[in-house]
C-alpha cells in the first residue's frame, strides 16, 4: 500500500534541521510530537511546525543516550497522542574523530548516541507499531558507513552498523503493515557541518526532507541522497586500500 501512514507525526530530536523540515512537509492536519533534551526550549520549532498547518504540536523531554527510558516514554507518547503514522529518528552526533581517537569514553559517547540509541529506540518502535498493524519509521544512515574512513571511521562505523540493524529490521518488519525507510544521504550542509568544507554531493536539510517525504510517499525501502551518490559508492567500495585510507573526510 502506497502514501504515508496516518497518525501522528513523531521526530525523535526535535531540533534537528532535517527532522524539522520533515515535519513541516507532514504537519498540514496533524499532531506532530518534537522529542529533545530541554523540551521547554522548543518555542522556535514548535512556531515552525505550527506555521506548516500541524493540528497541534506536542514538546516532549527526550534523551537518547537515557535508554532504560525509552520503552515508557514511547508507549507513552503512543498512549496519550493517539497512533503513531510516522516516526523519525532525526538524532545524533558527529563527534570528533581526533578526540575519539585520544579519549575511549569520547569514542563510546559516539557508537552509543548514533547506534546504541537508535537500537533502543527502532526495537521499541517496531513493536509498538507492529501492535497498531501500521506505520513508517525514518532512519538516517550516512555514505559514511557505506565504506568507513580513516578520517572519521568512528562515526562511520556507528552508522554502518545502524545501516546493517536497519537493514535487518526492515527485513523482520516485511507482512507487518510497518516499513521502514533507510536514507543514506551525504554530507548534509546545516548546523551539524557548520565550518567544514562540504563535500562532493553535498545537499541542504531541504533536499533530504523533499527525498524523504518522496520515499514515505511510495513506501520505499532505501534512498540515497543525492541519487547520484548510489552509482559513486559502488565506485567508490573499487578504489584500492592504500588510496581509501587518505580520503578525506
Amino acid at each position: 500500500m502506497r502514501g504515508i501512514a496516518g497518525g501522528s507525526v513523531l521526530v525523535l530530536g526535535g531540533r534537528s534541521e532535517m527532522g524539522l523540515e520533515i515535519a513541516r512537509r507532514l504537519a498540514p492536519g496533524r499532531t506532530v510530537i518534537l522529542a529533545a533534551r530541554r523540551s521547554d526550549d522548543l518555542a522556535g520549532p514548535i512556531a515552525t511546525v505550527e506555521q506548516a498547518g500541524a493540528a497541534v504540536v506536542h514538546p516532549v523531554e527526550f534523551d537518547a543516550d537515557d535508554t532504560g527510558s525509552h520503552p515508557a516514554l514511547l508507549e507513552k507518547i503512543a498512549a496519550e497522542h493517539g497512533p503513531i503514522g510516522v516516526a523519525v529518528l532525526a538524532f545524533g552526533i558527529l563527534g570528533d574523530q581526533a578526540r575519539a581517537e585520544r579519549e575511549p569514553e569520547h569514542a563510546l559517547a559516539v557508537v552509543r548516541t548514533d547506534y546504541v540509541a537508535q537500537v533502543s529506540v527502532l526495537t521499541t518502535l517496531a513493536n509498538l507499531l507492529r501492535a497498531q498493524g501500521h506505520g513508517q519509521l525514518v532512519v538516517f544512515s550516512s555514505v559514511a558507513g557505506a565504506r568507513v574512513r580513516r578520517a572519521n571511521y568512528v562515526y562511520g562505523s556507528a552508522k554502518a552498523g545502524l545501516d546493517g540493524f536497519a537493514s535487518g529490521l526492515a527485513d523482520a518488519l516485511h507482512g507487518s503493515g510497518v516499513d521502514l525507510l533507510l536514507v543514506r544521504p551525504g554530507f548534509v550542509i546545516g548546523r551539524m557541518t557548520e565550518g567544514m568544507d562540504p563535500a562532493p554531493l553535498s545537499s541542504t536539510p531541504d533536499q533530504v526532507a523533499d527525498a524523504v517525504v518522496r520515499g514515505l510517499r511510495r513506501r520505499a525501502g532505501k534512498i540515497w541522497v543525492p541519487r547520484a551518490l548510489g552509482p559513486a559508492v559502488v565506485v567508490a567500495r573499487l578504489v584500492p586500500q592504500f588510496l581509501w585510507r587518505r580520503m578525506p573526510r
